[in-house]
């Protein structure tokens, strides 16, 4: 029999977090640091996911690792320090999300009935994480699915349920209305009961998403869907890694391991800010950063040792780790890569990436403002 709601049998207490992507689309930031590892409200994302994890009575987690995987165990350990114990695997060749999962199911210490939290490295919820695994127990079902509604769901699989919740398909991004039958889609967190992880193929990329749950479904097993349409924000692109970031500083996304008060900005102590620099929206600074007189920062995220010279304006950009932002500058919507150099006097807007270590010289023509 399912365990009554709010049990100890409701808690979790395993987990597997992919966090093996290459973040090709969030480059440059991830040229030099694994996705899960950019820093958002000034730690590295992958604090905020493993301190909510906990928070939800998961004490054991098993890391997927593939891109840039030596980053990770220096910084993290054993997990002991967030009262976690923490694992790390290294996939020799991309597995994809199913052959991720199944390459680390050696890690696991659970029975073959009891759940694993799974989810993926590039999503900021606000999951409740105890109320999907107390659904996966009372509906008794092969794996549990955390379902969220959005406006425009054609950038992602909608995934239709019945009126039980039950998962009756998988549909991957449709184009045509005809094909879009709910605003339900996946966001990126399960709960498996863990016999069936045992049933992923081994040393070949399996796409959970593509491939274990369509065969899961058309062999009958139950997959049960959760909408939880609290916070959600799959931080894939740079200006939604910003967002992020901004809603962790401001309180609008929930994480016990924002360093600081919330509010409109967001200082490590051994930053240095001009008592006349305006920061607001969100806008976190990070360690040794320096941000000069009469610099207005909106939104933003100034990553560790940078510099943002005196009068510059920034909004709803990252600046990455050691860069440097010349006075008077101006800069919305945009990402300046690890150690780049944008000169004074310039203006870079709506999209604009510099690569690590790029040098932008000091414009060479100046408009003032009113012409």
């Amino acid at each position: 029999m399912p365990a009554p709601a709010g049990s100890r049998d409701d808690k979790v207490t395993e987990a597997i977090l992919l966090v093996g992507g290459k973040g090709t689309r969030l480059r440059p930031l991830t040229v030099n640091t694994p996705k899960p590892m950019v820093p958002a409200a000034g730690v590295p994302f992958l604090t905020h996911q493993l301190a909510r994890a906990r928070a939800a009575g998961v004490e054991h987690i098993v890391l997927a690792t593939s891109y840039l995987a030596e980053v990770f165990e220096p910084y993290f350990g054993d997990g002991s320090a967030l009262g976690l114990h923490l694992e790390y695997v290294t996939e020799e060749e991309p597995l994809g999300t199913g052959g991720a999962i199944r390459n680390v199911a050696s890690r696991l210490r659970s029975g073959p009935e009891d759940p694993v939290l799974i989810f993926n490295g590039d999503i900021l919820t606000g999951l409740d994480i105890e109320a999907l695994v107390t659904t996966h127990r009372s509906s008794g079902a092969d794996v549990s699915l955390h379902l969220t509604k959005v406006e425009d769901p054609r950038a992602f699989g909608l995934v239709p349920t019945d009126r039980s919740g039950r998962v009756t398909a998988f549909l991957e991004k449709p184009q045509t209305p005809e094909e879009i039958v709910t605003d339900q889609i996946n966001a990126g967190a399960y709960v498996f009961r863990r016999s069936v992880i045992d049933t992923i193929p081994t040393g070949r990329p399996v796409s959970v998403e593509r491939e274990t749950f369509p065969d899961l479904l058309s062999s009958g097993a139950h997959l049960q869907g959760m909408v939880d349409s609290t916070y959600w924000l799959d931080l894939g692109t740079p200006q939604a890694f910003v967002r992020g970031s901004a809603d962790l500083v401001l309180g609008r996304a929930p994480s016990p391991a924002v360093p600081g008060r919330r509010g409109d900005r967001l200082v490590l102590p051994s930053a240095s800010v001009a008592p006349d620099a305006k920061l607001t929206g969100g806008t976190a600074i990070g360690a040794n950063a320096v941000i000069a007189e009469g610099a207005r920062i909106d939104g933003s995220a100034v990553l560790e040792g940078a510099i943002v010279e005196e009068g510059a304006v920034i909004s709803s950009s990252l600046i990455g780790a050691g860069a440097r932002i010349g006075a008077r500058t101006v800069l919305s919507g945009v990402v300046i890569g690890d150690g780049a150099v944008v000169g004074a006097d310039n203006e870079l807007r709506d999209g604009a990436r510099v690569w690590c270590d790029a040098v932008l010289p000091r414009a060479s023509v100046r408009f003032s403002s009113d012409q």
